[in-house]
């Protein structure tokens, strides 16, 4: 991800333009396709195509009580991976993984965290106005940081779901998180601990949200 520098100690002008503007991450159903678990194995190995089986039957279940359950289960799942840094795993400064990747190797770092659940909870019918991708500086580690937000209502107090503290809380309980910005595919946010905060840019474009959205398309 990128360097705490980059994000956090900048001003926040070139952080908004670092980020630019997002497309509407609009993707269809997740195809669990025979040849798709071939290819994973066959690229990963027995125990890679099963995790991607795994998060097949999470996507699939049908006795979800509610949105809050769903936000457990899709945190729970995804929070048994490892957390690896992109440069180690990917031999990239930025690497934004699709879930497929990110469950096939079994691991990644905050971002990937917060994407994988972001298009599981966008496939199991949450709609995108209640999330949000919100970075943030973890201060106990003086680092910049993603995590996905949650708005159970419009201008709901948030709950976090994140990789590092692994219990969702409400945004006012996480006191080690230093909001910055947040986005999802319609827009960028200045970030506010107890709501969406100011829409400060129009939909547009961005490399690495581009990027990951066109490989989830493809099925990568």
């Amino acid at each position: 991800m990128p360097k705490p520098q980059t994000l956090i100690y900048r001003p926040l002008v070139l952080a908004i333009f670092w980020l630019a503007t997002l497309p509407i991450l609009a993707i269809g159903t997740i195809e669990f396709s025979l040849e798709l678990f071939q290819k994973i194995e066959r690229e990963y190995g027995k125990e890679a195509s099963k995790r991607v089986e795994n998060w097949q039957h999470l996507l699939q279940q049908q006795d979800y009580q509610d949105e809050q359950d769903k936000l457990e289960k899709v945190n729970d799942f995804f929070n048994q991976r490892r957390f690896i840094d992109d440069y180690v795993h990917w031999q990239k400064q930025d690497y934004w993984a699709t879930p497929l990747e990110f469950l096939a190797t079994d691991g990644g770092d905050c971002e990937d965290f917060s994407i994988a659940k972001y298009v599981s909870l966008r496939q199991l019918g949450v709609p995108a106005e209640k999330m949000r991708l919100m970075y943030v500086k973890a201060l106990k580690l003086n680092q910049a940081h993603m995590v996905l937000a949650y708005y159970p209502e419009a201008n709901a107090i948030p709950l976090v779901l994140d990789n590092l503290d692994k219990q969702i809380k409400p945004a006012t309980r996480r006191k080690d998180l230093l909001p910055v910005y947040s986005f999802n595919g319609d827009g960028l946010w200045l970030a506010k601990a107890q709501g969406r905060g100011k829409k400060v840019q129009p939909e547009g474009s961005h490399s690495l949200w581009e990027e990951v959205a066109d490989r989830i398309e493809r099925g990568q």
